[in-house]
């Protein structure tokens, strides 16, 4: 090898330790660079897995999901999200408008998530009450994590699909600090329900 040689292999070697040397601090560097900010939200099964959802429901039977909150924003988030129920022609959030649904909830959870953190929650709801007048049922009560709410809500048999058909849904809701209240974070995620009564 001549010097040419040697001085080449000397730089590269050079330039190959240094990035190993200030890879931890690229780390801190790099992260802080990031310029898209989002959220997740998602469903998952009784097996903690994106299938084998309840869709079938009984009445006075228990189902469980699993429901979490990613947290992509850059900083600590403190969370809102809602579990309401609807009807097939019932309203979903809008997410052109970025408008919730205007249903009420059943039931809510309120959480904070670090920036790069996750929350996750089982969540068990059972109909525990409905009643079927010729080609509609109307579900009365529903229970979430244990917690009975009342539910005003019929679905109209779906010929089609052969069903009453229903959607659990969930909705995130983001606290706005200069608002000093939640906003809708036009997030929201739900699973199909044929109630069989």
């Amino acid at each position: 090898m001549n010097l040419e040689e040697y001085r080449t292999v000397f730089v590269a070697g050079s330039l190959i330790l240094m990035l190993i040397v200030s890879a931890p601090t690229l780390g801190l560097i790099v992260p802080s660079m990031r310029t898209e900010s989002f959220s997740e939200l998602w469903v998952l099964g009784p097996n903690h897995k994106a299938e084998d959802y309840p869709f079938n429901i009984k009445v006075n039977e228990s189902y469980s999901i699993f429901v979490g909150v990613g947290n992509h924003i850059g900083d600590l988030s403190y969370y809102l999200l809602y579990v309401k129920l609807r009807n097939q022609t019932q309203p979903l959030p809008n997410a052109t408008t970025s408008e919730s649904s205007p249903l009420s909830p059943l039931s809510e959870y309120q959480v904070f998530v670090a920036d790069g953190g996750t929350w996750e929650a089982p969540l068990k709801f059972s109909v525990l009450e409905a009643s079927r007048n010729d080609d509609s049922l109307s579900v009365g009560r529903m229970s979430i994590n244990d917690v009975t709410s009342v539910v005003t809500t019929s679905a109209r048999w779906d010929s089609e699909h052969k069903g009453f058909y229903y959607q659990l849904f969930f909705e995130l809701w983001l606290y706005n600090v200069a608002s000093q209240s939640f906003q809708f974070h036009n997030r929201f995620v739900g699973i199909w329900l044929n109630i069989t009564g």
